[in-house]
């Protein structure tokens, strides 16, 4: 049931995808948003009960209408209950439509389409943004968005809980951001707990969709950028999946947003009297452009089918044994 549950989903959000701004999504907004004004009184501690409040509220009637209908034995029901929890959780194709459009005005040699649209996507000033660097956040923000909308729902989805488990992980990723990211809640403490569980609950997936990328492109350096460049960003998850991303495709990540990845040689590292960059400290690759982006998208679709054929053999080993 989960292998079916997942490619229906897919089949489902390719033929009607899920706006990003859907009403099911504003009302988990707007809860964020009460929960954060009820219990943010500048402790760590409301910020934990906020968080808890939040999961159960969600998570408890998602669970239980799946324990029901599986008690009762209505199999058909909760199959269907299945592919809709996972078609509201995935977000494959949330954002494609600003990617794409980024791809065809890079190719076409258009950067102000491409830094107007890279804008509206990632909320960042593009003003003066070369080609080269409007194709690295593009393809780094595309990276992120997919492990976070689609892989790490995937491995929540295959837990005990399922799609309780799901909701669970999307909730999540959602607060580490609602709760921290906005410059009101930057240096809050009621975000912490928030920050903190999101990054345990995607420890495993993050390291998941890292050798996913890796086996699907080039894994030697893959693995050697994720070795030794992962630590560099201030996220360590979002490092592990930029660099072993980009290794796979060959391309050089890291953008000047993120102040602890660093790819040059820093004044403690030992150089030659020259100040030569030392080649042990630069990430291996080229730097992106217009056919990164189309490498990106060959990169994403070989990992999920690779996610999904071993969720096949995994179903198929369940189903005969």
């Amino acid at each position: 049931m989960t292998f079916l549950s997942i490619l229906c989903a897919l089949l489902i959000e390719q033929l009607k995808p899920l706006r990003a701004d859907n009403p099911i999504y504003a009302e988990i907004k707007s809860l964020a948003m009460r929960m954060e004004t009820w219990f943010n009184a500048g402790h760590a501690s409301h910020g934990r009960m906020g968080w808890f409040l939040m999961i159960g509220a969600l998570m408890v009637p998602t669970a239980g209408v799946y324990w029901i209908l599986l008690h009762y034995q209505l199999t058909l029901l909760a199959f269907a209950w299945n592919v809709l929890i996972v078609y509201l959780t995935l977000g494959f194709r949330h954002y494609s439509h600003y990617f794409t459009s980024i791809q065809l005005a890079l190719s076409a040699g258009d950067e102000a389409t491409a830094r107007t649209l890279l804008a509206d996507w990632t909320k960042l000033d593009t003003v003066g943004m070369e080609a080269s660097e409007i194709a690295r956040i593009a393809v780094e923000k595309a990276l992120i968005t997919t492990h976070r909308n689609v892989f790490g729902v995937f491995f929540w989805f295959l837990m005990p809980l399922g799609p309780a488990c799901a909701v669970m992980y999307r909730v999540a990723e959602y607060l580490a951001r609602a709760w921290n990211e906005p410059e009101h809640m930057r240096n809050e403490a009621f975000g912490q707990f928030a920050a903190r569980a999101f990054y345990w609950i995607d420890w495993i997936p993050v390291r998941l969709t890292a050798v996913a990328f890796a086996v699907v492109g080039n894994f030697e350096d893959a693995i050697y950028a994720w070795r030794n460049f992962a630590q560099r960003w201030q996220d360590e998850s979002i490092g592990i999946i930029l660099t072993a991303g980009g290794g796979a495709m060959g391309v050089r990540l890291g953008t000047p947003a993120e102040t602890a990845a660093r790819v040059l040689v820093t004044p403690d590292m030992a150089v030659d009297d020259s100040d030569s960059e030392s080649e042990s400290d630069i990430l291996p690759g080229e730097e992106p452009g217009a056919r990164a982006l189309q490498s990106t998208v060959g990169l994403v679709w070989r990992a999920l089918l690779l996610w999904m054929l071993l969720l096949l053999l995994m179903s198929g080993a369940v189903f005969l044994g």
